[in-house]
């Protein structure tokens, strides 16, 4: 019989789709039976989940009050209890409570999670304490494996009494594929067509749901005391805040600067065309689109919070509601480019997160014994 593991997460297309597949890939050479339990965000197209064996539309609720989340409670509990797993990695906050609090009389079943980011950190408002803190230490009970991305979490976590005497992981995120980037080839003057942006004008680049978390209001803020600079901002992502932002970037006059570009395919092509990397979230895990820019070789300016810290020299940091800052830090940037003296960068710290050692480092914890 088939050895079989469960991948569960909020939503597919999104998620489990864009950081999973190299290691539903790896279960499935290693010849487990692979199913993946999460909500269907696909959009007028087939949902298509590449090396998934069995599919089962959950349909997670993001708010940990919703009603509709009981639902998705019981439908897992059925799957758990009917497919009798070897190993069961949760992913994403509700998802992976609720599939903690299904497994949890599961005794021969491994169940992984990986905090992606805790909504506790450092500075985060004391209702994410009460709430979400809480509710990670009870879950822990019902974890073999807990396995964080950046520094902070890893330590956090190691408080936690785990099941069975389980073990805490730092493992640096979910891998990058720095050959697939690095040797992307674009034709930058057709993508700038393609995109209708001028050729000879710096591109600032954004990538992120257009949500309150990413934070894209604070560059609109600053690049509303740059007008006078030559510059192109693009944002990559979609989001409840669209509507909003538009009209902010409309009351700032900053329609002809300005480009929301919603959900990409080709954020790869975009990161060799910009000039400028910009990454404003108020909180993180370990951002992959952010990796992905320093990969590309961009200059970068994030946001002065966990996960970012771990990637980023602190002189190219801004606090989140610092719009001072950012604007310094974004005029400086484009001062350099304006005088043609910001080359390629090349980040020497990105070796750990390559994917080939985030993947090899992810087998040796699945084929470890508890």
């Amino acid at each position: 019989m088939n050895k079989k593991v469960l991948f569960t997460a909020t939503v597919v297309k999104t998620h489990i789709n864009v950081f999973h597949l190299p290691y539903l890939k790896w279960f499935k050479e290693n010849g487990y039976e692979v199913h993946v339990a999460a909500k269907n965000d696909f959009v007028n197209e087939p949902c298509i989940i590449p090396y998934c064996d069995k599919y089962y539309d959950i349909n997670f609720a993001r708010s940990p009050f919703s009603k509709a989340n009981i639902n998705a409670y019981k439908k897992l509990k059925e799957i758990v209890t009917f497919n009798n797993y070897d190993i069961i990695h949760c992913h994403t906050p509700v998802a992976s409570v609720l599939t903690r609090l299904a497994a949890k009389n599961s005794k021969h079943t491994t169940v992984i999670y990986t905090a992606h980011g805790f909504h506790f950190f450092k500075g985060a408002p004391l209702i994410n304490w009460l709430i979400y803190y809480s509710v990670e230490r009870f879950c822990a009970r019902y974890t073999d494996k807990l396995i964080t991305i950046n520094k902070e979490d890893y330590e956090r976590a190691k408080q936690f009494k785990l099941r069975n005497n389980g073990k805490v992981y730092y493992v640096p995120g979910v891998g990058i594929d720095l050959n697939k980037i690095q040797n992307l080839k674009v034709d930058v003057r057709e993508k700038k067509k393609e995109l209708g942006i001028p050729q000879n004008i710096p591109v600032i680049l954004s990538v992120g749901e257009l949500n309150k978390n990413k934070n894209h209001e604070i560059v609109l803020n600053a690049l509303s005391q740059l007008k006078d600079k030559k510059f192109i901002y693009l944002i990559c992502g979609r989001g409840i805040l669209k509507e909003y932002l538009e009209t902010k970037i409309k009351n700032f006059n900053l329609e002809n600067k300005v480009k929301l570009l919603g959900y990409r395919k080709d954020v790869g092509e975009i990161l060799k065309t910009a000039d400028l990397f910009i990454f404003p979230s108020r909180r993180e895990g370990l951002p992959v689109s952010l990796m992905e820019a320093m990969a590309a070789g961009l200059p970068v300016i994030a946001s002065n919070v966990r996960g970012n810290r771990d990637l980023i020299s602190s002189e190219n940091l801004f606090k989140p509601d610092d719009v001072d800052t950012l604007v310094k830090l974004i005029e400086k940037q484009l001062g350099k480019i304006e005088n043609n003296i910001v080359n390629k960068v090349n980040y020497t710290n990105l070796e750990q997160y390559l994917l080939q050692n985030v993947l090899k480092q992810m087998a040796g914890i699945y084929e470890e014994k508890n």
